[in-house]
């Protein structure tokens, strides 16, 4: 069994590129650091991992992970060989992403920026067109001895 969970921070923006195929396919790269959990002295504190993801899970990268993020990543091992213009045999170890996902809130990770900007402390309320995620705004007059449950 070849099964990768990771949990870290990325490093820099991912960076994408797509194939030269009829159907181009999105190949996004992006290195995780993870904290170790123990270290030695004079070791780093952190691992950095690169991985690789492929399709809809690239375009996701590229549209929505920024430096800095915690993200979670489920993927596999997968090590490549090749030789570089020099004619030198390469080898690297990436993590090839088959899940991905946000391991905080946006407001998280964008820190203290969307608090200063937006002026206090409540988010402003959306319009009832806005809602298409399959939730309604609540009336903000209802006592809680009238609600149902």
């Amino acid at each position: 069994m070849n099964k990768v969970i990771l949990m870290g921070r990325l490093t820099r923006d991912p960076e994408v590129r797509y194939s030269q195929s009829a159907e181009p396919l999105a190949i996004a790269r992006y290195t995780l650091a993870i904290n170790r959990r123990f270290k030695r002295q004079g070791e780093s504190e952190a691992d950095f991992i690169p991985c690789v993801a492929f399709g809809k899970q690239g375009e996701f990268a590229e549209r929505y992970f920024r430096k800095g993020q915690m993200v979670s990543v489920v993927g596999r091992l997968q090590v490549r060989n090749w030789e570089d213009s020099e004619g030198k045999k390469r080898t690297t170890t990436e993590v090839v992403v088959e899940e991905q996902y946000f391991a905080e809130s946006k407001a998280a990770s964008s820190g203290s920026a969307s608090a200063s900007t937006a002026g206090s402390s409540s988010p402003a309320p959306r319009k009832s067109d806005d809602m298409g995620d399959g939730f309604y705004p609540i009336d903000e007059s209802i006592e809680d001895d009238d609600l149902p449950f």
